[in-house]
Order: C-alpha cells, then structure tokens, then sequence
C-alpha cells in the first residue's frame, strides 16, 4: 500500500523528464495559454507544407533541431517545448499538453496548405490527440502506445493504473476519430514500450489508413540515430 501511495502521489516525476532551455539558433514563436508562455522552435519558416513534432517525454527540442531541420527541408517544422521544458513556463500534464498543442495549430493552420503531425513515444499520445480533433494530411507515430494505462499496468502489474493514474494519454480509443493516412514506426528492440502495446493501438486503425514499419536492431532510444528512420520519415510525409 505504501508503495502503490508512493507511485500515486509522484506519477508525474515518472511520466515527465523536464529538459533546460539549452537556448538555439533558430527561430522561436511564443504562444500565450492559460496563463503560461508556451516556447516553439521554428525551423524553415515560410514554406507551404508544415510538421507538428511532439518529443518524448526527456526530449530536447533544442538539442534535436539541427537533426530535424536537415532532414525535412522542405517544410516548416515546428517544435513544441512541453510546459516546465526548454524555454516553456509552467507544469507538464496532460490536459495542459493538449491545450498547448490545438493552440500551436490554430496558431499556424492558415499559413500554411497542409499540416502533418509527428509524435514520438509520449508525443504519439498527443499527436493522436492533434490528429482526433483537426485536419491533418499525415499522421507519423513513433514507438507509439495504446495508452499510458496498459503501459503503466505492465510494468507494475500489481497495482490497478486504471484507477491511479490522472493522466492516461489513451490514444486507442481516438482511433475512430483520426482520418490521416497514419505511419507506425517500431524499434524492433524497444524495452520502454512493450510490443504489444503498440498492437493494440495497430489494430485499432484500418488497414487501408495505415503503414507499419519496424526498424530492426534498434532500441526506443536509438532509432533516430538510424539513417532508416530519418527516410522511413521523408518518404511517408512527402508532399503532405
């Protein structure tokens, strides 16, 4: 019981990895949400077509700009500092995090002809959420969940995270509701998120919307240092 009060009560230490303001050389945006100001790198800025990218949950947008920025030059990519990351005032949750991503793209949607939404691992969880509620062109998941929940019930089976955790980013029940041409790419040894978590958010989709590919002898966190990756990625957004 000590235990199961213990992981209630710090659930969000374990779900979010605050990354500094490491401070970059490309453009910046501020949005201004309830309250906080929201910080947003903007790589490419004018161009017709545009990316939405959602990290992980100790994902530096800072740090991954110059990665991103070389690989989709073609595109505006805005990066989004989760609130208490980067240059982003206030406290990450998952409401928060939601609201921060329908304010960037309202923000940005009439600039711009298409807008495709990326999200890694904890960003899948608020890609879906994107993708659920406005127009995207292409929706690219990497190392995606079903939702936080069954994550959370593998690793500690024992406790009922159902009933523990406030914040559940339940991407397969917004399945239903997202009408983008979708990608899955999978680390063939990812030990974060369990294989079958990521099935069960596979079968949600309809074959004909969706593409799945699996990146062998990669793991959750080195797959995009994997020159496959970066391709799997240029190819699927292409013209959207």
């Amino acid at each position: 019981m000590g235990m199961g009060a213990f992981l209630y009560l710090n659930q969000r230490n374990f779900l979010y990895f605050p990354t500094p303001d490491k401070g970059t050389k490309y453009s910046t945006m501020t949005l201004q949400n309830d309250g906080e100001s929201i910080n947003v790198i903007v790589l490419h800025e004018g161009k017709k077509n545009a990316i939405l990218y959602f990290g992980g949950n100790a994902e530096s947008m800072a740090g991954s700009s110059d990665y991103i920025a070389g690989q989709f030059p073609d595109f505006t990519v805005y990066l989004l500092d989760y609130r208490g990351y980067g240059a982003s005032t206030g406290t990450s949750t998952e409401k928060a995090l939601y609201s921060d991503a329908l304010k960037l793209y309202d923000s940005i949607v009439s600039k711009h002809k298409r807008i495709s939404v990326g999200g890694r691992s904890l960003g899948s969880g608020i890609a879906t959420y994107v993708a659920a509620h406005r127009k995207v062109s292409k929706l690219a998941l990497i190392t995606p969940y079903d939702s936080i929940v069954n994550v959370a019930q593998d690793i500690y089976p024992v406790y009922p995270a159902s009933l523990l955790l406030d914040d559940t980013y339940d991407s397969v029940n917004r399945v239903k509701d997202i009408k983008a041409q979708t990608l899955i790419v999978i680390a063939e040894k990812d030990r974060v998120i369990p294989r079958k978590s990521t099935d069960n958010l596979i079968k949600a989709f309809k074959k004909k919307q969706l593409k799945v590919i699996v990146i062998k002898n990669r793991g959750h966190i080195d797959i995009s240092s994997d020159e496959r990756y970066y391709k799997i990625m240029q190819d699927f957004i292409g013209e959207g």
